[in-house]
């Protein structure tokens, strides 16, 4: 997994609207980079909520927000309309971005493994610089932890 203090590595993020963007291209600006493993499950909508309602203050501090996961571009444009979310959703369908981050782990579930994305969350800052990580999220106050780390950059 990426540790504090690396630079951020200069992935490509196909964004719900199907047009690509580097990471690189947000420098100037914090990003929070979050992974989760699938659209419209419990966890990952209520971490997509929390996020939606912090996005204007997130927005006052400079900062972009990003969620990443697997899932396809128009599952991703559902999920954003059914939730009303307001935060920008990308997909990594070759599983690129996950593997930079450090995040596409064996998980284990009922005692059945298999591979799938740790719920972790990077704040880059605005020299591209991965200033804290959040490994293992657990979705109750982490939205709010993140932004007091944002205001504090």
């Amino acid at each position: 997994m990426i540790e504090e203090g690396q630079m951020a590595p200069g992935v490509k993020l196909q964004l719900s609207d199907e047009s690509e963007a580097k990471l690189s291209a947000y420098r100037g600006k914090p990003v929070i980079l979050y992974f989760y493993p699938k659209d419209d499950t419990p966890g990952c909508t209520k971490e997509a909520i929390a996020f939606t309602d912090l996005a204007d203050e997130f927005a006052q501090a400079g900062a972009t927000i990003i969620g990443v996961s697997k899932d396809p571009p128009a599952k991703h444009v559902k999920f954003a309309a059914k939730h009303d979310l307001k935060i920008t959703l990308a997909t990594d369908a070759d599983g690129s971005v996950t593997e930079s981050f450090g995040v596409w782990v064996e998980k284990n579930m009922y005692g059945r493994k298999y591979m799938g994305i740790q719920r972790a969350t990077f704040l880059i800052d605005s020299d591209g610089k991965v200033a804290r990580v959040w490994p293992k999220v657990k979705v109750a106050g982490h939205a709010e932890a993140v932004l007091e780390e944002v205001k504090a950059l």
